[in-house]
């Protein structure tokens, strides 16, 4: 059984909806994780950081580990994993 490696490449960018897409690796397959606005306040809703790079980078483990969740078990579409708050 191949072993899945899934490497967080980065850097954190800004989505057209107001999230942040992070890039990633997974088994040497270019992908990317996306990280819903609602799910970067909901990440910490006592911890508010105005601009949404800052909210990501103060959470990024939390929310990477949730994008590895979502990945090991497959849960992507067209090479993206998307993190809602329900994923936390």
């Amino acid at each position: 059984m191949m072993q899945t490696k899934i490497e967080f490449t980065g850097p954190a960018a800004m989505a057209d909806d107001g999230g942040v897409n992070f890039a990633a690796r997974l088994n040497g397959q270019d992908i990317r994780c996306h990280f819903s606005e609602e799910t970067l306040q909901d990440v910490d809703p006592e911890d508010l950081h105005g601009d949404p790079l800052a909210q990501f980078e103060a959470h990024r483990f939390r929310l990477l580990a949730a994008a590895e969740g979502k990945i090991l078990k497959g849960l992507m579409t067209e090479g993206t994993v998307s993190v809602y708050t329900s994923d936390l």
